[in-house]
């Protein structure tokens, strides 16, 4: 067992543990050039002073969205004498239109916010702020989804270039939602006039790449060797393309390894990390679902593990569930809750979102299979998927019904 002193000796196995984290931005983001530019291209005319267009970036968890977004801010706060001005709003903080327009004052008028004036003063102090030199403020909402009154946010944002007569708004919203815009009011969607970019998974090849890069600067020489990257690399491609994920299983082999006394990473240290990682990722993805998203997505789980009336699909490794009863056992769940099971469109569209959170993989069946249907796989393990469901929805000890 490690003392205090121990942890105070400098260690025999990372160099710099900073930058095995997610939220590290390296200088060099690795296959993801064309990206890059296209944020670039989005954001050029705000750094001469005119008003740009939105743009949406789309895509599953952990393929470098936000990443990319922090590394083209990062290149813009280092221009001198640009007209632009960066906010970056984490939404899953900021949740509201109110909390949004505070945090973008207190980025760049901090004594005002800290006054307690409300939305509207907020709005005309900004649109003030904006107007007085001709400034171009680029608004970064990341996870835009998850604001609670997106329609308000949207509507008031776009609005402030209707309202001023220099400078401009312009916004960046990162999700991994394609869908969100769906809920949006006509009124909202009218005013956006957004490109978009739809980022595409991580191969197992791009994985290792960053993996590469990163374990030489975050571990001592010699401590890490390809044999171990490639095979989280190979896993994490098999999950979904998460680099979020390769990192996070990197980063707990090493504290394994150095833990257990160890000089270098092993597979069995990786392999264990791999158990552990995946289960602080679940969590952190199911906890955010909405309710009905989490109930198909326990019913997913239940028939990967017990299956069902129809006989399960395996190609000797992996299962495959028909949509149709997943469906099914959704709705058993749901009324078994005393709720309302949500129809087919939502569920299709829940489904839909679950592959972009990067937990399932849905793809049309085909020859050899009755009929036209969707077949459904679970990225991760059922067990995790369950404990994780069973916890935060139904209480640890609650038996669900279905």
């Amino acid at each position: 067992m490690q003392t205090l002193s121990d942890l105070l000796v400098d260690s025999k196995i990372f160099a710099d543990r900073e930058v095995l984290s997610p939220h590290y931005v390296p200088k060099r983001l690795i296959g993801r050039q064309k990206e890059i530019n296209q944020i670039e291209r989005s954001i050029a005319p705000a750094l001469k002073g005119e008003r740009g267009r939105n743009l949406f970036i789309y895509g599953l968890t952990g393929v470098g969205k936000t990443s990319c977004v922090r590394y083209v801010v990062n290149e813009v706060t280092a221009i001198p004498g640009t007209k632009a001005r960066i906010s970056y709003v984490n939404c899953r903080i900021y949740g509201t239109r109110y909390k949004v327009l505070n945090k973008i004052i207190s980025d760049h008028l901090p004594t005002y916010a800290k006054r307690g004036f409300g939305a509207v003063d907020l709005y005309e102090k900004l649109t003030n702020w904006i107007e007085e030199d001709s400034k171009v403020l680029v608004i970064v909402l990341d996870e835009v989804d998850m604001v609670k009154d997106l329609d308000d946010l949207i509507y008031t944002l776009t609005r402030i270039n209707s309202d001023i007569r220099a400078g401009g708004v312009a916004m960046i919203g990162i999700s991994n939602k394609v869908s969100f815009k769906d809920s949006l009011d006509p009124r909202s969607l009218s005013s956006l006039y957004e490109s978009e970019i739809v980022f595409s998974n991580y191969n197992a090849n791009d994985l290792f790449e960053i993996l590469k890069d990163r374990s030489a600067k975050g571990f001592r020489h010699g401590v890490v060797d390809d044999e171990v990257l490639r095979f989280i690399a190979a896993t994490s491609a098999k999950s979904g393309g998460d680099a979020r994920l390769s990192l996070k299983v990197l980063s707990k082999a090493g504290e394994l390894s150095e833990d257990s006394g160890q000089q270098k990473l092993t597979m069995d240290s990786t392999k264990e990390a791999i158990k552990l990682a995946e289960g602080d990722i679940v969590y952190e993805v199911v906890s955010t679902l909405p309710e009905h998203q989490r109930l198909v997505l326990y019913s997913i789980a239940l028939l990967t593990q017990t299956g069902g009336s129809y006989k399960k699909l395996t190609d000797g490794t992996d299962i495959y569930l028909f949509s149709g009863e997943i469906y099914s056992r959704y709705k058993s769940i749901t009324e078994g809750l005393h709720k309302e099971p949500k129809g087919e469109r939502w569920y299709r569209k829940y489904l839909y979102e679950l592959q972009m959170q990067g937990l399932i993989v849905a793809f049309e069946s085909g020859k050899g299979i009755r009929g036209h249907t969707k077949l459904i796989k679970l990225l991760y393990p059922p067990d995790k998927i369950r404990s994780c469901i069973e916890k935060d929805v139904f209480g640890v000890s609650d038996k669900v019904p279905g």
